[in-house]
């Protein structure tokens, strides 16, 4: 025998397992994914369909919280999604309960997803990214490799993180974040236009952050002065519910 598959674990007929892989009992595995060799995948582990784990990658192991008591938890892997080597993923604690990874999403070798962090679909981690317990990270967004994530974190959707950043505040959406400190460098056009924005949809992005980070206001200044001097729009609404609902508060403008 090659490798371990726990009798209790449900694995559709069609997974493949490598060679000195480990999977443990209360794991589920969906139709057509792929684990290469050598990967242990612990209890409380789900996985969709049509996901690709790697050499060396461990998911559902325990947090490295010391809180943590035991507690039954989960990791949830999303349908699509492609694990690369030596990334580890661990279960939620009673916090949350989960650790997720969504649909579509690409976490590169060396990543660290921690306890309890909420991934959406079509985020990509560079290699050796680290994310801390509880983190957020909303739909396309991009983070550059090397970075490490601070606890409690949010970053927003459509975000591209500069390599090698370490970020401490709340990245809000369609941004590029960059420097150091982190601070806000401008909309990230080049993805927008990837993702099929329209003109008046970047332009509405575009008008929100040159009065945010522009215009010399502080944030709830700001806040009240798009909120009056610019039409409605869904871009417009996303950016505003984000810094409303910041606790940690916003990266800051570049001086």
């Amino acid at each position: 025998m090659t490798n371990f598959i726990h009798p209790e674990a449900k694995l559709h007929p069609s997974v493949t397992v490598g060679h000195f892989s480990c999977i443990h009992e209360d794991v589920e595995i969906g139709e057509g994914t792929v684990i290469d060799n050598n990967v242990t995948i612990y209890s409380g582990t789900r996985i969709g369909k049509n996901c690709h784990i790697y050499s060396g990658a461990v998911i559902g192991g325990d947090p490295q919280d010391l809180k943590f008591k035991g507690e039954k938890t989960y990791a949830i892997i999303g349908d699509n999604t492609t694990i690369r080597e030596f990334v580890t993923i661990h279960r939620g604690t009673a916090s949350k309960g989960k650790t997720v990874v969504g649909n579509h999403c690409l976490i590169m070798a060396y990543c660290h997803v921690a306890h309890d962090c909420l991934l959406h679909d079509h985020i990509i981690m560079s290699n050796a990214t680290q994310l801390a317990g509880e983190v957020v990270v909303e739909d396309w967004a991009i983070i550059g490799g090397g970075s490490l994530v601070h606890q409690f974190s949010h970053i927003g959707a459509h975000v591209m993180v500069q390599g090698g950043s370490k970020i401490n505040k709340d990245v809000p959406p369609f941004i590029i974040a960059a420097r150091e400190p982190i601070s806000y460098c401008g909309i990230n056009s080049v993805g927008l236009n990837r993702r099929a924005f329209t003109q008046e949809q970047i332009t509405a992005i575009q008008n929100t952050y040159r009065i945010l980070y522009l215009s010399g206001l502080n944030v709830s200044q700001a806040v009240e002065q798009i909120e009056t001097t610019l039409p409605q729009s869904p871009e417009r609404d996303l950016i505003l519910d984000f810094v409303k609902g910041s606790p940690r508060g916003i990266v800051r403008g570049y001086n």
